[in-house]
């Protein structure tokens, strides 16, 4: 008998600081936390059914991290912007760029162009003190209502690869407040007001919430985007299998078929292009038209490890450090290259 399809659902929809306390009652440790969460609205581009360039929209979450501008979120609200713009609790609306992402790990860090007076900087936590049961709330804009609480429990803990593999690099909290559009990349709270994960996705039978949010851990974010700085490429591609590696005429058994390219990024800036075209082959949707990288940090893609080489060799280049990409374009191998900025 068939099973039931379950459905996994990303969410995009002068400085002082938090200072922790005692586990307080809910209405006020929201007063005190809430002006550090932030609602982020950005503008992307994808290609349209007819293969026309369309411009969207987009609403996520986050949390004032430091009193230098640095916002954290999830890496699939920002990933591939192309404009990013941040609104406060007071009304203010700054703009802000992308300086470290994950994608694997659906985390990524902003960095603000000014910092609105007296903004709030909320404190990071020690996720890996968190357990099964405790009280926790999360604060962010389901549907684009900014500021909006949701209170539950933690209800499981999940380390990486274990729950969704395009996701392996990230370790989950799971729990059952309520997680919905627009939350994504907003801040679950304990009841101290440090900051212990940053809202993921959900599963669900129905697309609305049923109970299973996930949220990736503090420390996982602050290792990957505050002492790693996770490498900002700026694109999505898809690891081609040897079939279609074969189909698309490839000079080697693998490559990464490049779907977009977010303005102002990496990627963008050494000239890689985004796909132009959606086709279906052997089952896969695709975006064709695009540049298919073979080689990058002089790392030839093979697999998904060797995609993981790459990005990270890319995140120790320093300011200056040349950076060269071998692709596929037109059916002509070129080779692309710049400095790191």
């Amino acid at each position: 008998m068939r099973g039931p399809v379950v459905l996994l659902v990303t969410l995009a929809a002068v400085a002082s600081a938090v200072t922790p306390a005692p586990a307080q009652d809910l209405t006020q440790v929201f007063k005190n936390v809430s002006p550090s969460v932030v609602v982020i609205r950005t503008r992307e581009k994808e290609v349209s059914d007819e293969g026309q360039l369309t411009k969207f929209g987009e609403v996520g979450s986050g949390v004032l991290i430091s009193q230098d501008g640095k916002v954290m979120t999830a890496a699939h609200v920002v990933h591939l912007a192309d404009k990013i713009t941040v609104e406060f609790l007071g009304g203010e609306s700054v703009g802000a760029r992308v300086i470290a992402s994950e994608p694997d790990a659906d985390v990524s860090l902003l960095k603000l162009d000014t910092l609105p007076k007296g903004a709030l900087v909320a404190t990071l936590g020690d996720s890996d003190k968190v357990q099964i049961g405790e009280q926790i709330f999360i604060i962010g804009a389901p549907y684009g209502i900014g500021h909006t609480l949701s209170a539950g429990h933690i209800s499981g803990r999940h380390q990486p690869d274990t729950v969704y593999h395009d996701l392996a690099k990230a370790e989950f909290l799971q729990t059952d407040a309520a997680i919905n559009q627009g939350n994504s990349g907003g801040p679950m709270f304990n009841m101290q007001g440090q900051v212990i994960g940053l809202v993921s996705h959900i599963i669900s039978k129905s697309g609305g919430f049923e109970g299973l949010g996930f949220v990736v851990t503090s420390n996982m974010a602050r290792r990957m985007l505050l002492q790693e700085r996770s490498f900002w490429t700026g694109l999505s591609a898809r690891l081609l299998s040897d079939d279609l590696a074969r189909v698309l005429n490839l000079p080697q058994p693998n490559g990464l078929l490049v779907q977009r390219v977010a303005d102002d990024s990496a990627a963008a800036k050494l000239g890689i292009r985004g796909g132009t075209m959606k086709a279906t082959i052997a089952g896969t949707d695709l975006i064709l038209g695009g540049d298919i990288i073979l080689e990058s940090a002089g790392i030839q893609v093979v697999d998904m490890v060797s995609r993981q080489k790459i990005r990270d060799r890319l995140a120790h280049l320093k300011s200056g450090d040349p950076i060269r990409v071998k692709v596929l374009r037109g059916g002509q191998v070129v080779e692309l290259s710049g400095r790191m900025l």
